[in-house]
């Protein structure tokens, strides 16, 4: 009944509601006329063929013929009285069949059912709703950025202007808001000056409008802010984001980060306070078919070897693992042990890298800036000549041709990087490339997290989603405890020592065989112990660092967080 009484009340509340009731009023009055004036000329047919009938019988006989319902208990003899039946029977086809269905269906149907939708979407948050994330567009970044936001408990809001859109999302199991982007009241009724951030992932323009829009009703609520363009970067400040993102730029250097400099050097990817996040590759060392244990890294180095890489898997590490040409280590240690390693096992350092990029959009310019900082050499091939730009090395042609490929130098190149948009294209292109060159780095670009895997199994070493790179941006600046995303799934991540494992060791905790976390390391305030001792008890008000693919931090938290 509550359901009922809602409904009818936004369907009141609606003017365009109101004006369409009002108009299939008219409409039916309009019939009601024509009927009345129908049994009047009844009469008056009837009279002439000297024949006597009441005055509802006329308005039963027009109602009767015009809804093709038949007749036969009263007919006309006359011709002139059959004539008036079958243009009565006409007009009432075009009346009551064709113009009354589709009239009640756009005046009064669709409009019910718009305000049954808006009647079950609120249109405001409680008073007491608090720390919450607004978020003003669903996207592949969102949608990744909700599931984060969950994990670790926040709440969030999903402002809608169309009520479609806002039922169907809704039917999805999202906390969805009916409300206009670039209305104030929208965001006071979604308690913006309690929230505990805002974050706009809509084009530059409305970006703009809705921090602005936003700006003026909070001063301090954090605005985090997507820009597609370098120039919307300042207006966007100006306008009052907190923070502004670039996240094809930021998806093209984690990308870069990940070629082979040709010297299978250590090279940092990552760095959580002074402790760096390194990758090595192990093919023409010594370490080959050594296990962990036998290396000595940590105790000969000081570096702490975190896994291991093997065609986009990642295998936490075990002192027995034996290590084999194809793997990459992931390893964390201060500077000078990175660079002990590097004089170790690297000692001669040859750039004799080649990457080919595949794509000339933002992400894969970014690429290429980012692989020209560190004197690497690449082409990009690009198929659409409005994205050339002078200052970067192109070559026109579609990166699905072999020809293309050839003069681009693909049986050189050392790094191939796949950045188009449409995740089949970059699978295809995997695969292609990978018949092409079985022995080169293939790093890929994807758009839904769901496609990594598909991509990995393509060919792919290294594969990055533009979700999870655009939701652990804007979880990173929110407060939440430091994630640092080492590649699709593995995070490095810090907490607090929960009370469950104060007091007590590493070894006593077991963590690595409960959840599939590793321990990094132990973070006083600023400084990091980066390899701690395994039989020393835990102290408190020390914050953990641990790395762990994605399922294995949900473990940890489930189970030693709750």
């Amino acid at each position: 009944m509550k359901t009922l009484i809602a409904v009818v009340m936004q369907f009141i509340r609606d003017r365009p509601s109101r004006i369409n009731i009002m108009s299939l009023f008219k409409f039916i009055g309009m019939i009601a006329t024509i009927v009345v004036i129908y049994g009047i000329i009844f009469h008056q047919i009837m009279a002439y063929e000297g024949r006597e009938e009441s005055w509802f019988t006329g308005v039963y006989w027009a109602l009767t013929v015009m809804s093709t319902l038949g007749f036969g208990d009263i007919t006309f003899q006359s011709d002139l009285g059959r004539i008036f039946s079958v243009f009565v029977l006409v007009t009432g086809i075009i009346l009551l069949l064709v113009l009354l269905p589709f009239t009640f269906i756009e005046f009064f149907y669709e409009p019910y059912m718009k305000a049954q939708q808006a009647a079950r979407t609120p249109t405001e948050l409680p008073e007491k709703t608090h720390n919450h994330a607004i978020l003003t567009k669903f996207d592949v970044v969102t949608r990744m950025l909700i599931e984060r936001l969950l994990h670790y408990h926040y709440d969030y809001v999903l402002i809608v202007s169309d009520i479609n859109e806002a039922s169907q999302l809704l039917d999805q199991g999202y906390k969805v808001m009916i409300g206009d982007l670039d209305d104030p009241k929208t965001y006071q009724l979604a308690r913006v000056d309690q929230a505990l951030f805002v974050a706009s992932t809509v084009n530059d323009q409305v970006n703009a409008n809705i921090v602005f829009t936003v700006r003026e009703i909070s001063d301090s609520v954090p605005i985090i802010a997507t820009a597609s363009s370098a120039a919307s970067l300042d207006i966007l400040k100006l306008a009052g984001a907190s923070h502004v993102l670039q996240l094809g730029e930021m998806m093209g250097r984690t990308l870069a980060r990940q070629v082979s400099n040709g010297a299978t050097q250590a090279h940092v990817i990552g760095q959580f306070y002074n402790l760096q996040i390194a990758e090595a590759g192990v093919r023409g060392t010594s370490l080959v078919g050594k296990t962990l244990e036998e290396t000595g890294l940590g105790h000969e180095i000081g570096v702490n070897i975190l896994g291991m890489w093997e065609r986009g898997i990642f295998q936490p590490a075990n002192p027995a693992t034996v290590i084999t040409c194809n793997m990459t280590m992931v390893m964390a240690g201060f500077e000078e042990h990175i660079t002990q390693y590097n004089q170790i096992y690297h000692p001669k350092e040859t750039n004799t890298a080649r990457a080919i990029i595949i794509g000339g959009g933002r992400v894969g310019r970014a690429v290429a800036k980012s692989l020209a900082e560190r004197h690497i050499s690449y082409t990009i091939v690009e198929k659409r000549t409005d994205r050339i730009r002078g200052d970067l090395e192109y070559l026109l042609g579609d990166g699905a041709e072999i020809e293309v490929l050839e003069r681009a130098g693909i049986r050189e190149a050392t790094s191939i990087i796949i950045t188009t948009r449409d995740d089949d294209m970059n699978v295809y292109l995997t695969i292609y490339c990978r018949r092409l060159r079985p022995d080169a780095q293939i790093i890929s670009r994807s758009a839904f997290e769901k496609n990594v895997a598909t991509l990995h199994r393509a060919g792919a070493d290294f594969v990055m989603s533009y979700a999870t790179t655009g939701a652990n941006a804007i979880i990173n600046l929110i407060g939440r405890d430091n994630i640092l995303m080492v590649a699709e799934g593995l995070d490095i991540f810090e907490v607090l020592i929960p009370d469950t494992m104060v007091g007590k060791t590493i070894a006593e905790c077991n963590v690595r065989n409960k959840t599939g976390c590793t321990i990094v390391g132990l973070r006083y305030d600023e400084h990091v112990e980066a390899i701690p001792d395994p039989h020393k008890p835990l102290p408190d008000g020390v914050r953990l660092i641990l790395i762990g693919m994605r399922q294995a931090e949900e473990r940890f938290l489930k189970m030693f967080m709750d």
